[in-house]
């Protein structure tokens, strides 16, 4: 005698919708991806244009080969980048904050470059009381800023270096001049820009002041004009000519 519970009848039913449902999702898969490495299939034009990528070149290769070369070059080199900076900026960190041997506002300097090193010390030292940084700290930034605007401008002829270079110069010779005591202020001075003359030699290579002149040479000579013309003489108005042959008599 047949059970009156009808429960196990329905899941019997829901169990074999979900089987035919998954055979049907794995048979329509199995089909699409045996259909895309058929000729003319998607799959197989993709692997078709990587087979042919390395013969073809960088000009023959197909578009999205190409865009996807561009985006992994890309991304390895902000990668690349990303670490170069930090690495850059780490080792300026340390070079910047390992200056406790400067000891700005000593005179440390001799000779000759004494005379301009010794008053920029002294400035510097005096005028940074209250900064964020150190004494020593903006005394290095000062040379790497004058080196760097040195050698760049010497290479790269740039106007802005230059400038950059010019007003390095110039607030150097400033501070000497604030800083040297006045009975030898103008000796310092002098020193301090002719020491600048000559770094400007090379930081300023190239440069000429003088105004480009455009010279536009117009001869006197006239300009002719030449227009061919056909003329053709008129015909009479009476009459056939005597030279007229009709076709195919």
């Amino acid at each position: 005698m047949a059970p009156n519970d009808p429960t196990p009848a329905a899941d019997n039913g829901r169990t074999k919708t979900t089987s035919t449902k998954k055979h049907s999702r794995l048979a329509e898969a199995r089909a699409w991806w045996n259909e895309a490495w058929e000729e003319d299939g998607l799959l197989h034009e993709l692997w078709e244009d990587v087979r042919r990528a390395p013969d073809a070149g960088w000009h023959g290769m197909a578009n999205w080969i190409k865009a996807v070369a561009a985006i992994a070059v890309f991304s390895f080199v902000v990668l690349l980048f990303n670490g170069a900076v930090d690495v850059l900026l780490n080792a300026a960190h340390r070079i910047l904050t390992a200056v406790p041997n400067v000891q700005v506002g000593d005179n440390t300097s001799t000779g000759v470059w004494a005379t301009i090193d010794n008053p920029v010390r002294s400035y510097i030292a005096a005028h940074s009381v209250g900064l964020p940084i150190s004494a020593p700290t903006v005394y290095s930034l000062w040379q790497v800023t004058g080196l760097f605007s040195l050698i760049a401008g010497f290479i790269t002829r740039s106007n802005g270096v230059r400038l950059t270079w010019s007003c390095w110069g110039f607030a150097g010779i400033t501070m000497v001049w604030t800083t040297t005591p006045d009975a030898s202020r103008t000796v310092a001075t002098a020193i301090a820009v002719l020491a600048w003359t000559v770094g400007s030699a090379f930081a300023m290579r190239g440069l000429n002041l003088r105004p480009r002149v455009l010279a536009h040479v117009t001869t006197g000579a006239p300009q002719v004009t030449v227009q061919p013309q056909i003329h053709i003489p008129a015909q009479p108005d009476g009459g056939t000519p005597d030279n007229v042959r009709q076709l195919g008599r």
